[in-house]
């Protein structure tokens, strides 16, 4: 296994924090640390898993740093940023005449990752047929340009991330299966901020240096009570919020807009309406809290699992019964109803297609 120190990689592959800043203290990222170093000298297709904003494209950077490819290019493809109906050439190239505008042949991405490594970001955006190719790619190391007549042969290693449940989005049609078994060899979860407060203080930190450094600021260190109240946000942009955060904070330099923001940010869960023209009830408003409370999580995982009642069953570590009665509880959109809306929209758009699925 590669040696290949940190520092090293920030000179190979563009600025990166050093090992202390990106795995922290916590055990959740040492787990991650671990499996890295295990995973990165293996020749073997790599799914990072992860919310916006924790990390992901840092790890796959590092994969390919601590490769025995590294040597080789590092070629990223940020899947929603291109659209679908130039994904294609973009990813496997074209050859002169292929379609109009193609007054010459032009190498795709996969053929210039070509002995090194290919990020593929947000790799549940890619269409059904893309994934065909992909998958031809990843079985025999083969691919075709668009217009071309032969397939050419390519050694580039895969390196897939993604925000989404991918196994749900097997369940809804919109991910093939065999593809997903192709690239999930080996899996890295990225936590949430969330899910390790003990590193956001050394995080700020790392990133008040680093903006004062850039900008040519003075940007006081923070204090303690900002500290805590850094330590209290639920984080739901994850670490690039926070370093936006920091970034703001460096540029006009008052800690008023660390506070201020987040502030207005969090979430009104615990902030009910109450009327004070006469007595109050708190039984019966700490009742209407928590049942607005439970309503808005059953809403978010139901909208994280495409309106799958099954899965979000799972998630909540509920039966399917009782999500089901949860559901009609709290007013929101049964099974029929749910399709009745998804068809009228389907019809509106006139694509024929339903976009998410109840089941």
């Amino acid at each position: 296994m590669t040696t290949l120190s940190v520092s090293s990689l920030a000179q190979s592959l563009g600025e990166i924090p050093p090992e202390s800043i990106i795995f922290g203290h916590s055990e959740v990222m040492q787990a991650v640390r671990s499996r890295l170093a295990k995973v990165a000298a293996a020749n073997v297709p790599v799914l990072i898993n992860g919310e916006s904003g924790t990390g992901k494209d840092i790890i796959a950077r590092m994969i390919h740093g601590l490769s025995p490819w590294k040597s080789g290019p590092y070629v990223k493809v940020n899947c929603p940023a291109i659209p679908g109906t130039l994904l294609e050439s973009e990813l496997f190239g074209y050859e002169k005449g292929a379609f109009t505008g193609a007054f010459g042949a032009k190498p795709g991405r996969v053929e210039l990752a070509h002995r090194g490594t290919l990020f593929l970001d947000e790799i549940s955006e890619l269409d059904l047929s893309l994934q065909s190719k992909l998958l031809q790619l990843l079985q025999d190391g083969q691919f075709c340009r668009i217009g071309a007549q032969e397939d050419k042969k390519v050694e580039v290693r895969v390196v897939c991330a993604t925000n989404r449940h991918l196994e749900s989005e097997i369940e809804s049609g919109t991910f093939r299966q065999d593809l997903f078994y192709r690239i999930n060899v080996v899996n890295l979860r990225m936590p949430a901020l969330r899910e390790r407060r003990g590193d956001i203080e050394d995080l700020a930190h790392y990133f008040l240096e680093y903006y004062n450094r850039k900008f040519n600021c003075r940007a006081r260190p923070l204090s303690n009570e900002v500290l805590g109240v850094l330590q209290k946000y639920h984080w739901p942009g994850n670490i690039r919020e926070l370093e936006n955060l920091i970034k703001r904070y460096v540029i006009l330099g008052h800690e008023e807009v660390i506070t201020n923001d987040l502030v207005a940010r969090e979430p009104d869960f615990f902030n009910p309406e109450i009327s004070l023209d006469g007595p109050i009830s708190l039984k019966k408003v700490t009742r209407q809290a928590v049942r607005e409370l439970e309503r808005k999580i059953i809403l978010k995982v139901l909208q994280q699992h495409h309106w799958n009642r099954k899965q979000a069953a799972r998630t909540l570590s509920i039966s399917y019964r009782a999500l089901l009665y949860k559901i009609r509880d709290a007013g929101l959109p049964s099974n029929r109803a749910l399709r009745l809306q998804q068809e009228e929209k389907t019809n509106s758009n006139g694509n024929g297609k339903i976009e998410a699925t109840a089941d």
